[in-house]
């Protein structure tokens, strides 16, 4: 253990964060999200598991460490309602509200359709699932510089 370092960042996690630069992607999504499939196609080329962990609580520990990108107007995506583009889950509000705290700032977060945030997945720096059940519980965030 180290001080200072919430445990559920494990340390699989906190290596791909050292890692990754600024403009890097990460995706944290709930155990639905096809995140094995993808992971394969990411920079980090494997998953990375935080069993027994929930989005809001992993957010939370990410971003006190990770810094949102301030060179983007979105730093943040997450998947739309698939057949609802207005559609809204309990879980955007959550992490957004998790981000804006973080940031202490109001963080713009874009809605990708489903395909295109896989896409938009692939792309990142590496996939981290939780433990979350879902539904829509798949965000990306960019990382910035400190």
């Amino acid at each position: 253990m180290l001080r200072g370092i919430d445990p559920v960042l494990n340390a699989e996690l906190m290596h791909a964060l050292m890692l990754m630069g600024h403009g890097d992607q990460l995706v944290l999504c709930d155990i639905n999200h096809p995140a094995q499939t993808i992971a394969r196609h990411t920079t980090y080329s494997r998953l990375i598991d935080v069993s027994g962990c929930g989005l809001e609580r992993l957010t939370e520990a990410v971003l006190k460490l990770f810094p949102l990108d301030t060179f983007v107007d979105a730093p943040v995506k997450r998947m739309q309602v698939v057949g609802n583009v207005a559609g809204q889950v309990p879980i955007f509000a959550t992490i957004q509200k998790a981000i804006d705290q973080a940031e202490g700032r109001s963080v713009q977060m874009e809605a990708l359709e489903r395909f295109t945030f896989y896409e938009e997945a692939k792309k990142s720096f590496a996939i981290v699932r939780t433990s979350d059940p879902g539904p829509y519980g798949c965000f990306i965030f960019s990382k910035g510089v400190i």
